[in-house]
């Protein structure tokens, strides 16, 4: 691992070693560069409270860790009136876990406010489906009609569950998968869903921005 950025303390990680910055280390949200998708070097980012944003055009992951991290307790989900009736009305049917791959490319395939293009590329759905396939990634899925019409995924960390993306077809759709996400986390001890960066959606559903720093403790107790 090189520091190749002194004033913001960006690391080019070792094509060999797994290892990532430390906190101490760290200054901006970017705090590495390179690397690869081999499981193991993913399950260390996430540990160290990193995940793979994007890939650059010259084919270097890009690797964050916000100063500012968007957190939700699942026992503190808004529920409003609206989706009150979706959740119990709309006959959404919510499964885990039955069409992983399936949710990662409807979420890649969303277009997005103030995006150009997908972050999700087939060098993503692969790593995840991979993570998938050792039972470190999982889904949520929500069915009207036996039609897959929204969900979520995301990597489970002790009692962290970090939300990578989700989607919708239909109306509330993802807002169920997310409601059921919250309900599974209470059932087995989850207490944090890592919503990784502020949007107004999430903040909405009950999400609040914690430091750095105060999501770092959460990671060592987890």
């Amino acid at each position: 691992m090189k520091l190749i950025d002194k004033k913001y303390k960006i690391y080019l990680l070792d094509e060999e070693k797994f290892d990532f910055p430390t906190l101490n280390m760290m200054n901006d949200d970017l705090v590495a560069i390179g690397g690869d998708f081999h499981p193991q070097r993913l399950l260390n980012a996430y540990e160290n409270g990193i995940f793979p944003w994007f890939i650059d055009d010259l084919g270097y992951i890009h690797w964050f860790s916000p100063q500012k991290r968007m957190v939700l307790y699942p026992e503190n989900f808004k529920v409003s009136k609206s989706l009150r009736k979706s959740i119990t009305n709309k006959g959404f049917v919510v499964k885990s876990n039955e069409n992983f791959e399936e949710v990662i490319r409807s979420c890649a395939k969303i277009k997005r406010k103030h995006e150009d293009g997908t972050w999700i590329s087939e060098e993503f759905i692969k790593a995840y489906t991979n993570l998938h396939e050792l039972d470190i990634a999982f889904s949520i899925e929500c069915y009207l009609k036996d039609e897959l019409v929204g969900g979520l995924y995301g990597v489970l960390i002790g009692d962290i569950f970090c939300g990578e993306s989700m989607f919708s077809l239909v109306p509330d759709a993802s807002k169920v998968a997310f409601y059921h996400l919250c309900q599974q986390a209470k059932q087995n001890g989850i207490k944090i869903i890592d919503c990784q960066v502020y949007n107004d959606h999430l903040a909405s559903l009950g999400a609040f921005e914690i430091t750095r720093n105060e999501y770092f403790n959460l990671l060592k107790d987890s």
